[in-house]
């Protein structure tokens, strides 16, 4: 069958949305621990477990170590997590492992952690995602490793034996073969190319788009209305109301991206669209915009998804120059200039306008860094996309940094490229310094 090369590239875009997005309930790193608990788990056929060992690359422990767990009435821990996992996680449900916590669950979970029964470790130096599972139960052991995404599983083994055909193995490495060929391709695309992609969006396209911010806006409304987690959402709705912060289009995309996060840090029990491995990342580049169309007054429809699906290759693009996890903030930073792009696009920018939003925020934001997953995302995130915005409007009107800036490379593709080697190279030696001072705080 022969393809045209607009159906090759439709299919690359719709390829990667695909892979890049998914329903996760909680933030991402304690359900990946979950995750890898459960399916270990899930070999033994018993729910008497002896040990559990957990061990973590350096960012996944440090997103990891402090964000309340869904289901838990607010606590956290890594322990906690993987016993969780154990006892009541259906690795069915991949990334809403979680899902079917409750008291009893938490109990039994409880009862490993205080029975010394669950130790995690920290796999010094090592880059990417890892997490190696060893569960024992009498004479038998299980081990379970998750690596390169959240719900990767590489290997699986019962007694030493490899389970070479076990459905939840990722299949030889072909999808993330996909996936690097997706970000290989993206990578080189110009700003103006993917704005070319747009218009090639079918319907499917963008109703998979849509119902991925109707999960994210159920968030939003939960935040709004019970204050979750820091509650960053629900009190700068009540300072609009008593007169005392302006509800301009910054603001309310602010406003309602962080009153999202606010419920996903807060452990609340419904899922969010994940977006390169994060739900605060799905919320964050998608929110804001249909956000700021609201406040724009402007019609629903196939305009607002393209915004957001430009927002979504911006962020992706930039997730695969800094890579998945790092001591750089990916939300406020990645989807934050998403969010830029996607604005600029929505008012009717031209592509000059657009890349010149992208390199206004990425100037003003770039060394925002990653102190772990918490509710305190809420505040920081909030306030980088409700920057964004104030980016996108600035190049609108003109005013967009001057490729002589600091870091500004000739380009918004070359902004990009410094940027990945900004987030790689010179902040490859702030992450053991965040977790060290995080670790000590937890004792």
């Amino acid at each position: 069958m022969n393809f045209t090369v607009k159906e090759i590239l439709h299919n690359r875009v719709r390829d990667l949305l695909h892979l890049e997005t998914g329903p996760g309930l909680g933030c991402t790193e304690p359900a990946a621990i979950g995750l890898g608990a459960a399916i270990a788990a899930s070999l033994l056929n018993t729910s008497e477990l002896d040990t559990i060992e957990v061990t973590l690359d350096p960012n996944l422990y440090k997103n990891a170590l402090k964000v309340i767990i869904p289901g838990t009435g607010g606590q956290s821990g890594l322990g906690l997590a993987a016993a969780l996992g154990a006892v009541a996680g259906d690795p069915r449900l991949r990334l809403q492992v979680f899902s079917r916590v409750d008291p009893e669950a938490l109990g039994r979970a409880q009862a490993l952690l205080q029975a010394d029964k669950v130790k995690v470790n920290l796999k010094e130096g090592h880059s990417g995602i890892y997490i190696e599972t060893v569960i024992t139960a009498g004479p038998h052991t299980a081990v379970s490793l998750i690596t390169g995404c959240h719900d990767r599983l590489e290997s699986l083994t019962l007694n030493g034996r490899r389970q070479e055909t076990h459905p939840w193995l990722s299949g030889g490495g072909r999808e993330d073969k996909h996936l690097d060929e997706l970000e290989t391709w993206l990578t080189s695309l110009s700003i103006g190319e993917m704005v070319h992609l747009l218009t090639d969006l079918d319907a499917d396209d963008l109703s998979y788009i849509q119902s991925g911010i109707d999960m994210n806006e159920r968030l939003v409304k939960y935040g709004l209305e019970h204050g979750p987690g820091l509650g960053v959402g629900r009190a700068q709705q009540r300072l609009v109301s008593q007169g005392l912060l302006q509800p301009d289009m910054a603001l309310t995309a602010g406003m309602l991206a962080a009153a999202g996060i606010d419920a996903r840090m807060g452990g609340v029990m419904l899922p969010a669209m994940t977006l390169a491995g994060s739900g605060n990342h799905g919320i964050a580049a998608g929110i804001p915009i249909v956000a700021a169309a609201g406040y724009a007054k402007l019609p629903q429809g196939r305009g607002i998804m393209q915004a957001v699906t430009l927002s979504y290759l911006i962020t992706c693009t930039i997730k695969a120059l800094t890579g998945r996890l790092s001591a750089m903030c990916g939300c406020a930073v990645g989807s934050g200039a998403g969010v830029a792009a996607g604005v600029a696009y929505l008012l009717g920018g031209t592509v000059e306008q657009i890349g010149g939003a992208v390199v206004n925020h990425l100037e003003s934001t770039a060394m925002l860094i990653c102190d772990g997953a918490k509710t305190g995302c809420a505040l920081k995130v909030g306030e980088a996309v409700a920057s964004a915005v104030k980016s996108a409007l600035l190049s609108l009107q003109g005013a967009v940094v001057k490729p002589t800036d600091g870091f500004i490379g000739a380009s918004p593709e070359a902004t990009l490229r410094n940027l990945g080697a900004l987030s790689r190279l010179g902040l490859a030696a702030m992450d053991p310094v965040i977790l060290d001072i995080m670790r000590r705080q937890c004792w």
